[in-house]
């Protein structure tokens, strides 16, 4: 179960909702009083009007919608961002215009969706070196192309 806060401003909004039954994400609405104009290569902090209790041992996820990337260009930064389970404000969401035209938010856009994710508890331990794998150090593109 997850406690769900609506600001006073946004009566008018809905509710975070999955869109079909089997949706991972919640839809994030923008809770904007006006419309925003957002120009090619411009950011905007764009308020959702909701705050939650995500429950400890879980994390919510703010991700990307991806017909707005598709059609407009339109993308989060700091993609997944990360809502911790003692966190109670609004959020927030930090879109970014990667396209060629402005993109214009109003009010009630799905802007971004919401992943709700189990974490895993571990502890880290120095140590002196680690265990050898046939990948080793490669990082990016080490692992082939396909």
């Amino acid at each position: 179960m997850l406690r769900l806060q609506i600001a006073n401003r946004c009566p008018d909004l809905p509710a975070p909702a999955r869109t079909t039954v089997t949706s991972a994400g919640f839809d994030l609405r923008a809770a904007v009083d006006e419309p925003v104009s957002l120009p090619p290569g411009s950011r905007a902090l764009v308020p959702t009007g909701i705050s939650m209790a995500i429950p400890p041992g879980h994390e919510g996820q703010v991700r990307p919608r991806s017909g707005l990337a598709i059609k407009h260009g339109v993308t989060l930064l700091n993609s997944p961002g990360t809502i911790d389970s003692d966190y109670r404000g609004e959020i927030k969401v930090i879109m970014i215009n990667l396209g060629e035209d402005t993109f214009v938010i109003h009010r009630g856009d799905r802007i971004a969706q919401l992943v709700i994710s189990t974490l895993t508890d571990c502890e880290l331990i120095g140590v002196e070196s680690l265990d050898e794998t046939p990948r080793g150090q490669g990082g990016f593109g080490s692992s082939g192309r396909n």
